[in-house]
Order: C-alpha cells, then sequence, then structure tokens
C-alpha cells in the first residue's frame, strides 16, 4: 500500500520533521552563538512583531473613541454649555449627565476600553454610566500635572477612582488628550480613556524568552507601562538600565545587545521599537536559559537526524516530483475550464498511465468529465440557440398582418367617403410600411427607420381620427448610428390610441424617445382609462416567467404589449427593463429601457449599466 498518496505523504510529513529537527540540532551546537541570535531574531522579535500589532490595534480603538468623542457634536455643544457661567446648575447638571449617557453609548462600542472620563479644570469631572463628581483633589496629582506642564499622553499602570467606583477595581493604563484644543496646557477639560492593563499584559506574557526571560513594555519616555516583576538579571542596576536607554536611542527599529554578567557569562538584551507609537518592547535573558533548552533538544533528536538525514533528501525529491507535477498540470487545466477553453485544457491534462494512486484516478476522472462536459454544453447550446431563433420570429411575424388589416379597413372608408387626398396619403405611408415590414430577415434595424416607420404609422392614424387624435413625438439624445429590433413602439402606440378613444372622445398620446449615457429610454404616455389592476398584476407575472413559450400560449399576449416585451426580453435578455405605470386618472405610461448598441456591436459586449 505504499503507493497510497496518503501513505507516502505521511511518510514524508514524519521524514521531514525528523530532518528538519535533526538539522536544527547540529546546526545549533556547531555555530551556538549564531544559533542563539538567530533563535532571538526570528522568534522573540517576531513574537515582538505580533504584539506591536495588537498594541497597534488597542491604539487604534483608543484613538478611534477619542476622536469619536473629540470632533462630536455632542462634545462641543456640553463643552460651550457648561463653559457658558450664565447657565443654571440644573441645566448644567442635566447636560452632564447626557455628556455621561454619550460616553457610556461610545465606550460600548469599543471592547479595548473599559472607560472615559472627562476632568474639568473646575474641580468637576465625568465618566460613563452617569458619574458625575465633584472633587479637586485630582487637580493635584501627579498625572495631571504632568500632562499639564510636560503633555505626557500616556499613564502608566495604575488604579483609576473612577473604574473603582463603577465595581472595576483592575489597575488600567490610560491615554491623555485635551479637549476642545490640541494645547494640553490651554485646555479646561481633559479626556481619559481607560483600558485594563490586562489587555496588554496578557499578551505580553505569552511572549517567552527561554524559561525566565521578561519582556517589558516601555512608552516614549522609556517608564515601564506595566507593573512587572523583575525576573534573572534584572536586578544588575544601573548598567542594564543604561543599555535599555541606549537602545531607546538606538535610530534602528530593533536590536540585540550582549551583556556579561556578574557570573562571567554572557546575558541578552532583545529590543524593538513599535511602529505607530515611539513605544519599545525590551527583553531580557540569560544565555544559559536558552541553553538549557537546546541541550535537551540535542539529546533527543541529534543521533536519528544524523542517521536519516540522506534517507530524508532522497524521499522528499522523489515523492516531491511524483505529486506536484501532476498535480500542476490538473490545475493549470482546471483553470482553462474555469475560463471555459475546453480543447486546450484536454491538451494540458497529464497523460494517462497505470492509475496506481489517487491522482491518476482524478486525472483520468477528470478527462471523461472535460470531455463529456464540452460536448453537452456544445449540445444544449445550438439547442436553445435554434429554439430561441425560432421563438423570436414567431413573435415577429405576429405584427404585421395586425397592423395592415387595420390600414386597409381605414383605406376602405376614405374610399367611401371620397376622400382622394387623404386615401391617396395613407396608400404612400402604408406603402413605406409594407417595404420596411417585409425586411423580415433583419431582427435588428437602425433606428432612424424604426422611427421614420412610427412616423408614418402616426402619419396614418392622424388621418383616421383627425381631431380626435392628438400625438407628439420627441427625440433627444444622440439616435444616429444605433440599432434597435424591430416593431417595438407601433404596437404600444397602436393600444394606447385604441383604449384612450374607447371610453372617451378625444385621445392624447406622448412619446419620448431619449438616450442617457448608455441607456435608451421609449417613453409612451396617455390619457386612456388605465390597465386593470388585476390584468396588470398578470401582466407582470408573465413578464417574470422564466419560460417564454408561455406568452406565445397565452391569446392576450399575441398582440401589442405582450408581443414587444416577450420579443425585447428574448433578444436583450437581463439588459432589458421596462416600467408600467398606470391609473384611471392618469392613463397609462410604459417605459421599456434598452441597452445603447451601435450598429458595429453585438448585445453580449454591450455595457450593462
Amino acid at each position: 500500500m505504499f503507493y497510497s498518496l496518503k501513505s507516502r505523504l505521511m511518510t514524508f510529513f514524519v521524514l521531514l520533521s525528523i530532518l528538519s529537527f535533526g538539522t536544527m540540532a547540529i546546526l545549533l551546537f556547531n555555530q551556538s552563538r549564531t544559533i542563539i541570535r538567530s533563535n532571538i531574531e526570528s522568534s522573540a522579535l517576531e513574537k515582538m512583531e505580533e504584539y506591536g500589532a495588537y498594541i497597534d490595534m488597542v491604539q487604534m480603538q483608543i484613538y478611534d473613541l477619542a476622536s469619536l468623542v473629540f470632533n462630536s457634536d455632542m462634545t462641543k455643544n456640553w463643552d460651550k454649555l457648561t463653559s457658558d457661567p450664565t447657565i443654571p446648575v440644573g441645566e448644567r447638571m442635566y447636560e452632564h449627565i447626557k455628556m455621561s449617557k454619550f460616553l457610556t453609548q461610545a465606550t460600548n462600542g469599543y471592547s479595548g476600553v473599559s472607560g472615559v472620563s472627562i476632568y474639568s479644570e473646575d474641580g468637576m469631572w465625568l465618566g460613563t454610566d452617569n458619574q458625575v463628581v465633584f472633587d479637586k483633589t485630582f487637580l493635584q496629582q501627579d498625572w495631571y500635572k504632568d500632562f499639564i506642564v510636560n503633555g505626557n499622553h500616556w499613564m502608566a499602570e495604575h488604579t483609576d477612582p473612577g473604574e473603582v467606583l463603577r465595581n472595576n477595581a483592575s489597575p488600567v493604563v490610560s491615554m491623555l488628550m485635551p479637549l476642545g484644543t490640541f494645547e494640553p496646557s490651554m485646555a479646561q477639560n481633559i479626556m481619559k480613556l481607560n483600558v485594563n492593563a490586562d489587555y496588554f499584559r496578557e499578551p505580553l506574557n505569552r511572549i517567552h524568552l527561554g524559561e525566565n526571560g521578561t519582556i517589558y513594555l516601555l512608552d516614549q519616555e522609556g517608564t515601564p507601562l506595566l507593573s512587572q516583576t523583575p525576573q534573572s538579571g534584572l536586578s544588575a542596576g544601573e548598567p542594564l538600565l543604561d543599555k535599555i536607554e541606549e537602545a531607546r536611542r538606538d535610530w534602528r527599529k530593533q536590536g540585540v545587545i550582549n551583556l556579561k554578567n556578574e557570573r562571567g557569562t554572557m546575558d541578552i538584551l532583545v529590543y524593538k521599537k513599535l511602529k505607530l507609537t515611539n513605544w519599545m518592547l525590551v527583553g531580557f535573558v540569560s544565555e544559559e536559559d536558552l541553553y538549557s533548552e537546546l541541550f535537551m533538544l540535542r539529546k533527543s533528536i541529534v543521533i536519528f537526524s544524523a542517521l536519516l538525514l540522506i534517507v530524508s533528501l532522497f524521499v522528499a525529491a522523489g515523492l516531491a516530483y511524483s505529486i506536484t507535477k501532476p498535480l500542476s498540470e490538473l490545475v493549470s487545466a482546471m483553470r482553462l475550464v474555469q475560463r471555459g477553453d475546453f480543447r486546450l485544457a484536454e491538451n494540458k491534462i497529464p497523460p494517462e498511465h497505470s492509475i496506481r494512486s489517487e491522482i491518476g484516478y482524478v486525472t483520468s476522472t477528470f478527462r471523461t468529465m472535460v470531455t463529456q462536459l464540452r460536448y453537452h454544453i456544445k449540445t444544449e447550446f445550438e439547442l436553445k440557440l435554434l429554439r430561441q431563433q425560432a421563438e423570436y420570429k414567431s413573435l415577429l411575424m405576429q405584427i404585421n398582418p395586425h397592423f395592415l388589416f387595420n390600414t386597409l379597413e381605414l383605406m376602405s372608408s376614405l374610399t367611401m367617403q371620397k376622400r382622394n387626398d387623404d386615401t391617396i396619403e395613407v396608400i404612400e405611408l402604408l406603402g413605406k410600411m409594407m417595404r420596411y415590414s417585409l425586411k423580415i430577415s433583419d431582427d435588428l434595424v437602425p433606428l432612424t427607420e424604426e422611427l421614420g416607420y412610427v412616423h408614418d404609422y402616426v402619419g396614418i392614424l392622424k388621418i383616421r381620427f383627425s381631431d380626435r387624435l392628438h400625438i407628439t413625438i420627441v427625440e433627444e439624445g444622440e439616435l444616429d448610428n444605433l440599432t434597435i429590433i424591430k416593431f417595438i413602439l407601433q404596437p404600444l402606440i397602436e393600444n394606447a390610441v385604441k383604449f384612450s378613444l374607447r371610453q372617451q372622445a378625444e385621445a392624447r398620446v406622448d412619446i419620448h424617445v431619449r438616450r442617457v449615457q448608455r441607456r435608451l429610454y421609449f417613453i409612451i404616455a396617455d390619457n386612456g382609462p388605465g390597465i386593470d389592476p388585476e390584468q396588470l398584476q398578470r401582466l407582470q407575472e408573465q413578464m417574470m416567467s422564466p419560460q417564454l413559450d408561455l406568452s406565445m400560449l397565452n391569446r392576450n399576449w399575441q398582440i401589442g404589449l405582450g408581443n414587444v416585451l416577450a420579443r425585447c426580453r428574448l433578444y436583450y435578455g437581463s439588459l432589458f427593463a421596462v416600467q408600467i405605470d398606470s391609473s384611471p386618472e392618469s392613463g397609462t405610461q410604459i417605459e421599456l429601457r434598452l441597452p445603447v448598441e451601435e450598429e458595429s456591436q453585438d448585445v453580449s459586449g454591450i455595457d450593462r449599466r
């Protein structure tokens, strides 16, 4: 069963693990000092980088919340009202409570911030949860003086009185920010944002330098932000503190400093500056601490790594080639299938060999699937194309007889009335329309020809109905060199005239053709009685039906609006849209939205806007 892909992968990972540990052990003890520095830079500094990203995230929350409060209209209004000495005490207290509620709501959106307080120079401070306290003792505290005089925005781990009042005795790290100004010495109100110190300490405690190493978080002044118990070697005193100050002033972002301790061995100081702030992470560990792990590792893997090194190299190389080469070819073929290039995909599939693994079976199955899928897609496409062409021609053939019969009846009536001039004009207009209609092989026609056909038809209608009919045609935008499917306006105009004259003496029909960027709009509005709501609902349901042949079986759709909508939807697909507004008071307005199609374009290449 060794030919099984699963078995080979398991063997490969076992050998690779042994090889990795063995190589690490040999290099560790041949070049111990190099390995120690490499371990510090690739492990400790990497973990510091991760912790620095976490600190940046927490600080971004703090800065976002501070910016939200600083720029809020609520804060500006509160500052304006509370600084006005004419405001009554009760109203001022009400504004304090409103501000406290605002701080509570703002703080709830930031999980890393435990609370926000605002301290005023008149001795009042307020916080979240409706805290409004008048106590001037904070004016004499060091953090307040340090911020006003020196502009230090960060305060190291401490117990905040406001948090204690909210039953939160956990130490916090705070950021201070003036309100209404950017200069601390000119601020009348100071905002203090508190973050639980555990948010900084817990991730930091998960970073280990050996067994007893310690990592410290320092602010821009070199002051520790967290209360931590010094570990081995930190009691060395001034020499170590001098090295920390030296690292803080270093222009590099990170580095390693070797220190000789009182026992004659070496200690290692690792430092890294954070990206978004001037804070630093400083780690301290002894070489003895690091070596203890290496000695334990050497005892367990050095013997096995020496024996398996050569074997692992040959096995890994052969196994990698046998797996990655056919998989890479198979992935290339899949990408071609995704793009629809089935012919080239078949050429990219690895050749068939004896199937002795899962890869060979997958390759053979995929080749069969591509061949069958290519055949089915081709067959289905051809059948669908033929069906759509037949449906479209059938719908198109329904238009010509309808308007022809109506026009012949008009000519008969004019002849009986001896209106020879009108009869001649109708014959001329009908001749133009018939020449246009007989071009049934053309699915697309120039828009100008379709509009000419509409003008001819309107001319016949005006002769037929005389003063009872008022039709206006408005054309806007660049309409030259555009093509549309034929016979989409005449049936709609005929319906508008017919239904408008059915219940009233005069009919008014407004036709609007407009181009807006990459869309073409046809709007036909009449003053008729409107469409019955039930019929309009059934019409919209037919429009949403995925089966176009249903429109041909329903007599209500054979002529007029249903015919136009079915043909537009059949040709333009999802690029076509229609909106019907109808009411007994205002009549009916039908708006067709088509994509702009140049004479040299195909509908598949039109922008779908």
